[in-house]
Order: C-alpha cells, then sequence, then structure tokens
C-alpha cells in the first residue's frame, strides 16, 4: 500500500562518530541532497552506530520493518579496513541485490580518485525498502547520490513504495512513460 509521505532512512556508521569523538558529518551530508532533490512531502529516520555488523543489521531491519522506510541510505564502513562491514550487513538483510548502484558511484568516483577502486557500496531491497550504501565522506556523498538518484523513484515504485518526486532542473529522474 503506497503512503503520500515518504519515510526515509539514513544510517551514519561510524566508531568515532557514534562514541562522540567528531561530530557526524555524513548524515547531515545526505540529509542536504535529498532536501534539495525532493519536492515530494518527506520524512528522515536517522541513526548513528558502531561498525558493528549486528548493530548495523539491527539498525537496517529497524528502518526497513518497523519504521516503514522506502529508503535507507547508509553512509561509511565501504572501505577495504578491517571494521568496514556495511556491504556484509547490506547484504545480510536484503533478499535483492542490486549491484549496479556500486558499479555506478565507483565509476563516477574514479573520475575524482584512483582509490575509488577500493569501495565495496552496493544496494539491495529488503521488503518495500531500497538500502543504498554511500562512502562516508560528505564531498563523496554528494557525488555518489548525484549519480544513483535518477533510478530511485522508479526503484521505489517498482517496490511499491510511496512516489518520491524531484525537482527537474535539480535532479532529473527517470520514469518509463505509461
Amino acid at each position: 500500500m503506497k503512503e503520500s509521505s515518504a519515510k526515509i532512512g539514513i544510517i551514519t556508521i561510524s566508531d568515532r562518530a557514534s562514541q562522540g569523538v567528531y561530530e557526524d558529518l555524513s548524515g547531515p551530508a545526505v540529509k542536504e541532497a535529498l532536501n534539495a532533490y525532493l519536492t515530494s512531502e518527506w520524512s528522515v529516520v536517522e541513526r548513528l552506530v558502531p561498525d558493528e555488523q549486528d548493530e548495523i543489521e539491527r539498525a537496517l531491519v529497524e528502518l526497513a520493518d518497523k519504521e516503514g522506510c522506502c529508503l535507507i541510505v547508509t553512509t561509511g564502513g565501504t572501505g577495504p579496513a578491517v571494521r568496514d562491514i556495511t556491504p556484509e550487513a547490506t547484504r545480510a538483510v536484503c533478499e535483492k541485490e542490486l549491484p549496479g548502484f556500486g558499479e555506478l558511484m565507483r565509476s563516477v568516483s574514479l573520475r575524482y580518485v584512483p582509490t575509488a577502486i577500493l569501495s565495496r557500496q552496493t544496494a539491495g531491497i529488503r521488503g518495500h525498502s531500497l538500502i543504498v550504501n554511500l562512502p562516508g565522506k560528505p564531498k563523496s556523498i554528494r557525488e555518489c547520490l548525484d549519480a544513483v538518484f535518477p533510478a530511485i523513484p522508479y526503484c521505489i515504485d517498482l517496490i511499491e513504495g510511496p512516489c518520491l518526486e524531484c525537482d527537474p532542473k535539480i535532479m532529473p529522474t527517470f520514469r518509463p512513460k505509461p
């Protein structure tokens, strides 16, 4: 059943930010991008968790199953470091993986930095929720989100979520013509 207002989850995954060692800049960067793109009504559900697979999985499941978020965006934990396990947590809770999201984000990031090949971002579907992993740096978040967001509203349509409308001057999206 479609709702008129979309709930969007933002999960920042960072040991240090979750401990208060430094301010979370990633979650606000995601929110800023979504505010720029979206013209339809939406609300945010935010979480800040450490790089612990069980805590990431728990947050993903809660936002998808209990909060009913049509889109869940994670930020952080997508590199090759020992504690970077966001893609593993995402795969563990998703029924379907959408590897094209990660492929496109790496391709776009390679225009800016050669270490983009180290990124392991992915995306997947859990029920009626699309989960997208983004990097942790605010500049990279916007570059990657700008690249993949044109497909996100249609993907959410396909999984029977609410209709996300965007400002076409800022974020042209694609939906097939009826």
